[in-house]
C-alpha cells in the first residue's frame, strides 16, 4: 500500500468513527467538525457525500495530484535567474514591482519572497514579538495532550531523576506519570503508549522542542517538520498532529503541574519511605494520580470525547517503538546496539543473508526483527531469543 492509499484509509477510518458518535448524538456537528479539523459546513458536505456514495464519497481526489494552480518550474527558474543576474541585492518588494511592471509577472509578492528565501537569496527576517494571551483550553478531552519531563531529586538521598507526565489540555487530568533515569524517545513512547491503549488516539500532541521530539536545524529557530525523529515518525503514521512549543510560557499548564508535583509528590514518597524507582512508579500510578486528578482536574467544557480508537489496536505497539534498518550478515545474524541477534530457521526461506530487515525496540527493551510485515524473531533486552510460546505467555501475563 502506498502512502497516498494509507492516508485515504486512515482519514476514512477517523471520519467513520466520528460520524458514528455524531449519529448516536454523543457529538454535536461543531464538535465533530473540530475533531476532524474542518468546518461544520465541510462536515455536513462529507456526511451528504457518504450518504449518497458510501465510502467512495470520502476519497480525497486531490491526494497524489499536482495542484492546477502550481507555478511552472521554468517560471520559477526564470524568476530566480532574473534576481541573480539583474536585480541582486534589491529588496523583495522593489524586485516584485519591477517584475510586474516590466515583465508582465502574475504571481504574488508573498510567493516571490518565499521562493527567494527558499533559494537562500533573501534572509528571512525574524518577526517581532507579539502580546501573549492565555490560550483557552480545548473543549473536549482528547483534542490535545501535553507531555513534558521535569528533572528533580524526586527520591530522598537518590540522584536526580526525570518525571514524565502526560496530561489532557481540556481538564489537566494526568493520564500517565512515572520516574525514569533520563527523558528520551523511550520514555515518550512509554507514556503515550499507556494513554493510547486505554483511551484511544488524540487529535494533537503538544511538546517542547527536545531532540527526541523534533529536529531543530539551528538552535532557537523553528523545528524541521519534514525531518522526523523516531517519535515524529510514529505520530505521522498514526495521523496525530505534533505541535511544538517555543517558550516555557507556552507550556504553562505543564509547568504549573510540575510545581504541584514538586510540592506534593516528593513529600508523599518520603512519607511512605519509598526510595527506589520501581516502588515509586507503582505508588504514583495506584495511589498518587487518582488523588491528584480528583483534586486538580477540571470538568471539560463539552462532555464528548475526541479520542479515536485505532482500527487495528495490535498495530499500536509496533508503531510506538524504535525502528532501525539492518542487513543480515552471512551467519544469519543481525547487529544491533552491540548485540548479535541470531535469526532462527524459517519455513519461508532457507536463509536471510544480505536481506534488509527492520529491527524494532519496544519500550520494555525487548527487540523484534521484521522482514516486511512478518516478524522473524523476538528477543529479550539481552538478545536472548524468545520462542513464540514464551512470547504468548508473557503477553497473557501482561494482559492479566
Amino acid at each position: 500500500m502506498n502512502r497516498t492509499s494509507w492516508l485515504q484509509e486512515r482519514r476514512m477510518d477517523k471520519f467513520i468513527g466520528v460520524l458514528s458518535r455524531y449519529r448516536k448524538k454523543r457529538l454535536s456537528g461543531q464538535d465533530a467538525a473540530e475533531i476532524l479539523g474542518m468546518s461544520e459546513r465541510s462536515f455536513r458536505r462529507y456526511r451528504q457525500r457518504h450518504e449518497a456514495e458510501g465510502l467512495d464519497g470520502l476519497f480525497d481526489r486531490r491526494l497524489g495530484k499536482k495542484s492546477a494552480r502550481a507555478v511552472p518550474a521554468d517560471k520559477i527558474t526564470w524568476m530566480i535567474d532574473q534576481y541573480k543576474t539583474r536585480y541582486e541585492g534589491w529588496n523583495v518588494k522593489h524586485f516584485h514591482d519591477h517584475l510586474v511592471k516590466h515583465h508582465d509577472f502574475n504571481w504574488s509578492y508573498t510567493w516571490t519572497k518565499t521562493q527567494l528565501q527558499h533559494h537562500g537569496l533573501v534572509v528571512k527576517v525574524k518577526g517581532r514579538g507579539k502580546h501573549r494571551r492565555m490560550r483557552p483550553r480545548r473543549p473536549c478531552v482528547g483534542m490535545m495532550l501535553h507531555q513534558d519531563g521535569s528533572t528533580h531529586e524526586w527520591l530522598e538521598g537518590q540522584p536526580k531523576l526525570d518525571l514524565i507526565v502526560t496530561m489532557d489540555d481540556a481538564t489537566s487530568q494526568v493520564y500517565s506519570a512515572f520516574l525514569c533515569d533520563e527523558e528520551g524517545t523511550g520514555s515518550s513512547f512509554r507514556g503515550f503508549l499507556d494513554v493510547f491503549e486505554k483511551h484511544g488516539l488524540p487529535c494533537s500532541i503538544y511538546t517542547d522542542r527536545g531532540s527526541h521530539y523534533f529536529h531543530t536545524p539551528k538552535a532557537g529557530e523553528k523545528v524541521d517538520k519534514h525531518r522526523l525523529t523516531q517519535f515524529g515518525r510514529a505520530l505521522h503514521q498514526l495521523g496525530i498532529e505534533h505541535i511544538a512549543a517555543y517558550s516555557p510560557q507556552a507550556r504553562g499548564r505543564s509547568e504549573r503541574a510540575f510545581q504541584t508535583f514538586q510540592d506534593r509528590l516528593i513529600n508523599e514518597l518520603k512519607f511512605h519511605g519509598i526510595n527506589d524507582i520501581a516502588r515509586a512508579n507503582d505508588y504514583i500510578t495506584k495511589d498518587y494520580l487518582p488523588d491528584h486528578n480528583e483534586r486538580f482536574a477540571t470538568a471539560p467544557l463539552d462532555e464528548a470525547s475526541a479520542f479515536v480508537a485505532l482500527a487495528v489496536p495490535a498495530m499500536l505497539r509496533d508503531i510506538m517503538c524504535l525502528h532501525a534498518e539492518r542487513i543480515v550478515r552471512k551467519d544469519n545474524t543481525v547487529s544491533y546496539k552491540n548485540l548479535n541477534l541470531q535469526l532462527p530457521p524459517s519455513p519461508l526461506r532457507h536463509h536471510y543473508v544480505k536481506v534488509r530487515v527492520r529491527v524494532q525496540e519496544y519500550p520494555d527493551s525487548t527487540i523484534a526483527i521484521f522482514h516486511g510485515p512478518g516478524k522473524l524473531a523476538h528477543y529479550t533486552a539481552k538478545g536472548e531469543l524468545i520462542s513464540n510460546k514464551q512470547s504468548k505467555t508473557q503477553q497473557t501475563r501482561k494482559a492479566a
